[in-house]
């Protein structure tokens, strides 16, 4: 007879499926959303979905990604994860994929995909995962407080936070 707990084991594998299914919905809108980007790549050429690049250079940034190698050591470092929800053909893009996508060989200054189209999208995609996860954007602000610190105390500079919600 059963003494109305669920095991911790079950509630995990429901909430683990949970947010599979939601990371692929938020993956399966960002696909048809960014569909608008154009592949810049020649297609003979295409090993990798493009909607999985964008995926991963995306998620990469927000977590502090700065460059291609870091793109690509995000996607190696988070493989199983992503696995779960994004197709990954022939595995993680290399950093050199990364920067072809993003970056004309012929002048580093000189993007592949056009930016305001891809701002556009990305919008469109923030606004969805908003929706879906029914969120509220809070805006936050930081400052350091100058003269706050004390060198011969060996104190730090004074940091303040504020949050507002409407």
């Amino acid at each position: 007879m059963g003494n109305g707990f669920q095991s911790r084991t079950v509630s995990k594998l429901n909430s683990k499926a949970l947010s599979v299914a939601k990371a692929t919905a938020l993956t399966e809108k960002m696909a048809l959303i960014f569909s608008e980007i154009e592949d810049p790549r020649v297609a003979r050429t295409r090993v990798h979905l493009l909607t999985d690049i964008l995926i991963i250079a995306i998620l990469s940034v927000i977590a502090g990604a700065k460059g291609w190698e870091d793109m690509e050591n995000y996607g190696l470092s988070k493989y199983e994860w992503l696995e779960q929800f994004l197709a990954k053909p022939k595995g993680i893009p290399s950093a050199d994929t990364f920067r072809r996508v993003f970056v004309r060989a012929a002048s580093p200054l000189e993007l592949r995909i056009n930016p305001k189209i891809f701002e556009r999208c990305f919008r469109r995609w923030v606004q969805s995962i908003v929706e879906t996860v029914e969120a509220q954007v809070i805006p936050i602000d930081g400052k350091t407080i100058k003269g706050s610190y004390d060198r011969v105390l060996g104190k730090t500079a004074l940091h303040l936070v504020s949050a507002w919600k409407a």
